[in-house]
């Protein structure tokens, strides 16, 4: 159940949040009961798959999630939310809040305790290798795109992700990283720089000199280095 919850949130709150849902779930109350209902049913039917039994918490998880989800439209008024350190903690802490709501579900549910949740995530990834490596892929690709952005936009560039440029890369870096990881996980290193260079070799006429330079280049090493990570994790599965 530990993995299939975690599972269940990169395909609800990633995965199946498209551009213009959130675009509105940043902007309006309906956008985030859309977004908090797709969440909701992913987790039902996750947790049904599993434990029929176990839907109040899933129930806990989607309701909780979604009052999470619409704090900051409370907040937003009065909060710096332009400014690039502000917009990557308030992803941190957003993520912090739903995995903790996750933990706090399998705690309250007995199927883990506290002092055991970690060594118990960690026996599930082991036992269960086919949900390991589903959660491994579901996160390389929206998740790990959305945190490289917010991090190399607020670190690099001192400012919130500008999607307007970022959603050019959005599907190739995802394709890249899948198949890196892919490549790590067969232990083929050697065949890692021809997925990586080709991007920065056919964009870096456009890209060397520019303002974005810096950026460009945090972003495609903070790619290439999650994909690396994820693919030698799944590798000693």
């Amino acid at each position: 159940m530990i993995v299939a919850m975690l599972l269940a949130h990169l395909v609800g709150d990633y995965l199946l949040q498209w551009d213009a849902l959130a675009n509105a779930k940043s902007k309006s109350m309906k956008g985030v009961l859309a977004h908090g209902s797709i969440v909701l049913a992913v987790t039902l039917l996750f947790a049904l798959a599993f434990d029929p039994g176990w839907w109040p918490w899933a129930l806990f998880i989607g309701v909780i999630h979604t009052l999470i989800d619409a704090i900051p439209l409370q907040l937003v008024r009065h909060l710096p939310a332009q400014h690039g350190l502000f917009a990557l903690a308030r992803l941190l802490i957003d993520q912090l809040a739903h995995f903790s709501i996750i933990g706090l579900a399998l705690i309250g549910s007995g199927y883990v305790t506290l002092p055991s949740l970690i060594p118990s995530l960690i026996l599930a990834l082991h036992t269960q290798r086919g949900l390991a490596f589903a959660l491994g892929y579901a996160f390389i690709a929206m998740p790990a795109w959305v945190l490289v952005e917010f991090a190399a936009y607020g670190l690099v560039n001192g400012s919130a992700p500008d999607f307007s440029h970022a959603l050019k890369n959005k599907y190739v870096g995802t394709l890249e990283r899948g198949l890196i990881a892919t490549f790590v996980i067969l232990g083929q290193f050697a065949l890692i720089p021809l997925i990586a260079l080709p991007r920065l070799v056919f964009d870096s006429p456009n890209i060397i000199g520019s303002q974005r330079a810096a950026l460009y280049l945090a972003e495609w090493l903070a790619s290439l280095t999650l994909a690396v990570l994820i693919g030698l994790g799944l590798s000693r599965l």
